[in-house]
């Protein structure tokens, strides 16, 4: 019994031995640490020539890679924006090429009728071309939007309509639309030609 006392006595003592050395390296790091954050904040005034040349360095190489940065970037945002001017400028460009594709099919046609016409020489089938073509046309522009405004025999309305002139009629309310002298059109639904009209008046 003695001998384990004494041997348990000796373990203690090692693991004491043990933890004094640990302790020690412990407050050794903790040391290291603190210096190194009180050379960092040295005050400029408090530092040696050594130590402020070598802020100096760092301070410069900082800048000169913030520098750069922003050299590089103005680079980027220049080339950005020649690649947006130039689809721009594509866009713009061939913007109405499916429109003119359809229409080189009404070129198509009206030529056809011409030669057909020639050909046979008919006026009736000259006619019957240009009908076939102006169908054609219009059934392209509605599909792109196109609309005729509405004027015969409808109230005067300015937003859609431009009076040429009044005329007496006594078939008609005073500020009817009794002729339409050239169509009006929109495109999706905003006016791009208005109708031009001749608008009826009261006869007193």
């Amino acid at each position: 019994m003695v001998h384990i006392k004494v041997k348990d006595q000796e373990k203690k003592e090692d693991m004491k031995a043990k933890n004094s050395q640990v302790e020690p390296v412990e407050e050794t790091h903790k040391e290291e640490n603190l210096e190194d954050q009180e050379k960092k904040e040295v005050p400029l005034e408090d530092m040696t020539q050594p130590e402020l040349i070598e802020k100096v360095r760092e301070i410069q190489k900082t800048a000169d890679q913030n520098y750069d940065l922003y050299v590089r970037s103005l680079a980027e945002i220049e080339n950005i924006k020649k690649r947006f001017q130039k689809d721009k400028t594509e866009l713009i460009k061939y913007a109405n090429e499916s429109l003119i594709k359809q229409l080189l099919t009404v070129v198509d046609n009206m030529e056809k009728a011409i030669s057909a016409s020639m050909e046979a020489n008919s006026v009736d089938a000259l006619r019957e071309g240009v009908e076939l073509t102006l169908k054609g046309l219009s059934d392209i522009l509605e599909k792109a939007g196109v609309k005729q405004v509405e004027a015969g025999g409808k109230p005067f309305d300015p937003n859609f309509h431009e009076a040429l002139f009044e005329k007496e009629d006594k078939d008609s309310e005073s500020g009817t639309v009794i002729q339409e002298l050239q169509k009006g059109y929109t495109l999706n639904d905003r006016l791009i030609r208005p109708s031009m009209v001749v608008v009826s008046k009261n006869n007193s």
